[in-house]
């Protein structure tokens, strides 16, 4: 069945996913440009590494192309990798609302993208087609089936549910969310086919495993983890046909002594999921440690280098019973100067920090402190930064800055009224800075700063033997001392004034 461009995309646009990540934008081009004329192309990479995602986008001027690169070139290979390709979905609620999609599990490995395709295509229009493939490229033995329609996707679970494709029962149904399964799950337990067991020696064989496990109903598969040269790896699986059975192993497996060891046996879980469940236990441990070690454990530090457990441990024994005291030590074993003491009580650990907090230890003062935890460390020390740079701004002021070429400026606080800072005495005059015009004015985006007026000398007092009365009855200046007259180049600005002088 041919697939057809939906009616709401302007652009015929075609997604091209799987592939190497080795192919660029040069190599789609060739690919593509053979089916009809390709406006544009985007293959989709990491921001900061900038390698292919394994995807890219393919924009055709008509959409008759791209229905036609569709139909011939799905799931051809490029480089050695087939691609799949799909009409772009802008809006990504079709896809997580599930409408037309179908989830099938137990495929044989050999069923790869293609022959699932034209499996299920003769009932109805397909937008994606995909199995599940592991890190080294190996079918998992499930995927996934996207219609247009629901109906379509109804008809293929009728049909095909419970066939045989390639001697393997299958099963086909409705996709479901995580959410939607774990909500439909509730309270029951997890039905499962597939036991894990472990702790068994290196000379457990395949038939121990098969005379300890089919008493509790048909086995399907079942295999021990062996190393390169043959021995067992002491755990192993166990696949039962019916989930009760698989539940009744484990419930008379699990803690049972065989051969002098004590066997764990369990439902066998994903990587994710025990990866997920390890977390829960670490944070589970680290919440109860805490509360048991809250107020009896002690941080010590700055001490000496010679100092180990014994000694540490022989400096807090006076004030109490210790539980464990540990000097830290990095990978090539020399202390790190800092350790912890644990007592018993929390009235014994606070008379310890009391007293020996401050002693002298061979020739350091330790420093005793009851211990925290990182969290409360970063924000213990966040607040006591914050009341020091509360204290530094004087109370009523707002810090300002002004903006020069080179970046910010952060402004002085004003000083309070009728006070200077030591580093400007009061009998030096402050200079002054010109304000007129634009690009003099501080603040102003590329401003410069004008040059400063010097402050204006007091005239100097004139002897009378000095002065000599020029014509027109003014002062002649040339006699002044040696004191020139001023000119008009003289000092712009600037106002010269003569004291009157008295005639005898």
């Amino acid at each position: 069945m041919n697939a057809t461009a939906p009616n709401n995309y302007p652009m015929a646009t075609l997604y091209v996913g799987d592939l190497a990540p080795d192919v660029n934008e040069a190599v789609l081009f060739d690919k593509f440009s053979a089916t009809g004329p390709v406006v544009s192309i985007r293959v989709c990479r990491d921001l900061a590494t900038r390698r292919s995602l394994g995807y890219a986008y393919v924009n055709f001027q008509q959409s008759a192309d791209a229905e036609r690169a569709l139909d011939t070139m799905n799931f051809e290979p490029i480089k050695g990798r087939p691609c799949r390709i799909m009409w772009c979905q802008r809006d990504p609620s079709l896809r997580r609302s599930g409408v037309g999609n179908i989830f099938i599990k137990n495929l044989d490995k050999g069923i790869d993208n293609k022959a699932l395709y034209d499996t299920f295509s003769a009932f109805g229009n397909i937008l994606s087609c995909k199995i599940a493939l592991d890190e080294n490229e190996v079918s998992k033995g499930f995927g996934y089936v996207h219609f247009e329609t629901q109906e379509a996707a109804d008809e293929a679970i009728e049909k095909v549910n419970g066939m045989l494709l390639n001697d393997k029962k299958v099963f086909v149904g409705k996709w479901m969310s995580r959410k939607e399964r774990i909500d439909q799950l509730g309270d029951a337990p997890r039905k499962f086919t597939n036991v894990y067991v472990k702790n068994f020696g290196e000379d457990f064989s395949d038939e121990d495993m098969k005379n300890l496990f089919e008493k509790f109903g048909e086995i399907q598969s079942m295999k021990v983890m062996r190393t390169e040269d043959g021995k067992s790896r002491g755990f192993g699986f166990v696949s039962y046909a019916e989930p009760e059975h698989a539940s009744k192993a484990v419930e008379e497996i699990n803690d049972k002594e065989v051969n002098g060891r004590i066997l764990y046996c369990g439902r066998a879980q994903k990587k994710s999921e025990r990866q997920a469940e390890l977390r829960r236990r670490f944070q589970q441990q680290k919440m109860e440690r805490n509360i048991q070690f809250q107020g009896v454990n002690l941080y010590i530090k700055n001490l000496e280098e010679s100092i180990d457990d014994t000694r540490l441990r022989k400096e807090f024994e006076s004030y109490g019973t210790i539980t464990s005291a540990k000097v830290m030590r990095d990978e090539k074993g020399n202390s790190k100067g800092f350790g912890f003491v644990c007592f018993q009580s929390p009235e014994e650990a606070t008379k310890a920090v009391t007293e020996k907090n401050g002693q002298i230890v061979m020739t350091k003062p330790l420093y005793v402190a009851l211990a925290q935890r990182k969290e409360e460390r970063q924000a213990q020390l966040a607040a006591q930064h914050m009341q020091r740079v509360g204290r530094m701004i004087p109370q009523g002021t707002q810090p300002v800055g002004q903006m020069f070429t080179g970046g910010f400026y952060p402004a002085m606080a004003p000083f309070p009224t009728g006070q200077r800072p030591a580093f400007l005495p009061a009998q030096v005059p402050r200079p002054r800075f010109s304000n007129q015009g634009v690009r003099g004015t501080p603040g102003y985006p590329g401003a410069m700063m004008t040059r400063p007026r010097m402050p204006r000398a007091p005239p100097r007092p004139i002897n009378q033997q000095q002065s000599r009365i020029a014509p027109g009855g003014g002062a002649n200046m040339a006699g002044l001392s040696g004191q020139r007259a001023p000119s008009a180049s003289g000092t712009r600005n600037q106002k010269y004034s003569l004291p009157l002088i008295k005639l005898v």
